[in-house]
């Protein structure tokens, strides 16, 4: 059958030319066999970013970059029982530390020069200036909350609490880290904690709440343009719950994005396009069987189910600034897909099969495939720890974490092919890329 391509996308799967990302390019170190080798499986050039062991970017629909140029990422440091933050500088390839551990869930603003954070066992809500490292405290929390995200003018943050303290399961021993994560996601969803999603104010620490209810509340992030519009889960096995939803930061226009009509249909991992309107999600009709990467228009209610085979799902998809490619972290043999062939960090080019002539097309989802192209290999990824996959702010690289050296890091995949570093697979003992 013909293909549709979208405009510009005239390529060859084999040698992959991104004129979207050719522009720009991002300074890298000079390239050495301790922090930079050409991926022997693939051919793209792969850089470790961070020196620091157990090093990691936040969740992958989160943002992690500032306005001027930086990216926010956590160090583990498990005698302090938390997180250190820090800033990479993307132009000069050096960290610095931002906040000393112990810290929990930390947001990035997009405008203002600011990333704030929370800390275990303190009820504060603070900012740290990523440029001065000065750190104030803004506001009060309520117990057992966390915050997750900034609206696109960096004046309201979101969050979710419980109303009381959840009740505690203890890991079965007889079963594996998987199968209890399982279990827990049970237990969990089935306690029906009392929950709460509520808004802090950024300039009073004012703390208003949104959505009172019995089911597990979520990941809230906020659409990157639209300041009023939240997107929020609901949090459980997904085959039991209809997982996906918006609503508007005064707590009005509470509305489920996708509903489930077949029995083990599954929709989740939800993430904003850059637009602001258009939310990507990852689709299974049947859970483990047919694979899409879908979307929804929250202006014009459009939706795109985009197939892929089950070597090229990924535990999590992003998508760059224009909405014309996408990246994934691939998956382990555990995970859903069940594949022996998706430990790669994947490009996927999106490409729409051609409306049936005569057919009123305005109420009906729009079909097509992903193209696939392998960036690196991630043979020896554990997929305990997520990858968390994105697109560089000038869209020439996809940055992720990875353990397959040991411990964890951060790496970015140059997307284009072509520089000269002699082919080796990444090293086992590398020695740091920069930074402190």
């Amino acid at each position: 059958m013909k293909m549709i391509r979208l405009p510009l996308l005239f390529v060859l799967m084999g040698a992959l030319l991104l004129p979207t990302l050719a522009a720009q390019k991002t300074p890298a170190p000079t390239p050495t066999q301790s922090n930079t080798w050409i991926d022997a499986a693939t051919g793209h050039r792969v850089i470790r970013l961070t020196s620091q062991p157990e090093s990691s970017a936040w969740y992958f629909n989160n943002n992690v970059f500032t306005s001027d140029g930086q990216m926010i990422y956590d160090v583990l440091d498990p005698a302090m029982g938390g997180y250190a933050i820090y800033a990479l500088n993307l132009t000069t390839f050096q960290s610095k530390q931002l906040v000393a551990a112990p810290t929990w869930s930390g947001v990035v603003a997009h405008k203002s020069p600011f990333v704030y954070f929370t800390r275990p066992k303190d009820t504060g809500i603070y900012s740290v200036n990523t440029g001065t490292g000065v750190i104030a405290k803004i506001g009060e929390r309520p117990p057992r909350a966390e915050i997750n995200t900034i609206n696109a003018d960096d004046t309201l943050l979101a969050g979710t609490y419980t109303e009381v303290e959840p009740p505690q399961h203890p890991d079965d021993k007889t079963l594996n880290p998987s199968q209890n994560k399982a279990k827990g996601m049970v237990n969990r969803l089935n306690d029906h904690v009392p929950m709460t999603l509520f808004t802090v104010n950024v300039e009073t620490g004012k703390v208003t709440p949104i959505l009172h209810s019995t089911d597990w509340l979520n990941h809230p992030n906020f659409s990157p343009t639209d300041p009023t519009l939240l997107m929020y889960s609901h949090e459980g096995p997904w085959e039991q719950v209809d997982r996906i939803w918006t609503i508007r930061a005064d707590g009005s226009d509470n509305r489920l994005i996708h509903q489930r009509t077949v029995n083990g249909e599954i929709a989740g991992h939800e993430f904003w396009d850059a637009d602001g309107k258009t939310i990507w999600y990852d689709l299974q009709i049947p859970r483990g069987q047919n694979f899409y990467l879908a979307s929804y228009n929250t202006e014009t209610k459009a939706r795109r189910w985009y197939a892929m085979g089950r070597d090229d799902w990924s535990i999590h998809f992003n998508v760059n600034n224009n909405g014309l490619f996408f990246c994934g972290s691939g998956a382990g043999e555990g995970n859903i897909s069940r594949s022996k062939n998706a430990r790669w960090i994947n490009l996927y080019l999106p490409v729409l099969s051609p409306p049936a002539p005569g057919i009123d097309q305005s109420k009906l989802v729009q079909s097509g495939h992903l193209e696939t192209q392998h960036l690196v290999s991630m043979a020896k990824q554990l997929y305990l720890d997520e990858p968390n996959v994105r697109f560089s702010p000038d869209q020439n690289w996809v940055i992720f974490n990875a353990d397959f050296t040991g411990p964890s890091y951060i790496y970015a995949v140059e997307i284009a092919k072509g520089t000269p570093v002699t082919p080796t697979a990444p090293p086992s003992t590398p020695t740091p890329a920069g930074g402190k």
